[in-house]
């Protein structure tokens, strides 16, 4: 007996009324523009992040800690951070998700949290 093909379709994020138009619209573009939330990674999993200015490489540790190197200041060797998320540059936080479009943050044990300039590009190295 043939039974009919069952499409998924992904849950998509639906604008909250308590939430201003502003914010709504960014999580609408964030979702739109794409990028990598690290508990879908799994411990060691290698990415390369391209903000603006410059070229970053995170090594997954889990539970936010990460690797990262790419800044002459801050990180030009890898230093073990906690990743925030990613923000749109005010207070608003997207938790351990590194989006385009986006800023970084992410806390360095020498540093206040540092903020990045805009992600243009990230993707898992393999």
């Amino acid at each position: 007996m043939d039974r009919p093909a069952t499409i998924e379709t992904p849950r998509l994020f639906e604008p909250h009324p308590n939430l201003s138009d502003q914010i709504n619209s960014h999580v609408i573009q964030s979702e739109i523009q794409g990028g990598i939330h690290l508990r879908d990674l799994r411990p060691g999993a290698v990415l390369e992040v391209q903000t603006c200015r410059r070229w970053y490489t995170i090594v997954n540790q889990g539970g936010g800690d990460a690797w990262i190197s790419g800044h002459p200041e801050f990180c030009p060797d890898p230093v073990l951070v906690k990743i925030h998320g990613s923000t749109w540059g005010g207070s608003m936080l997207k938790e351990q998700f590194i989006g385009r479009g986006m800023h970084l943050e992410f806390r360095h044990p020498g540093f206040l949290p540092i903020t990045t300039s805009r992600i243009l590009e990230v993707r898992e190295k393999s």
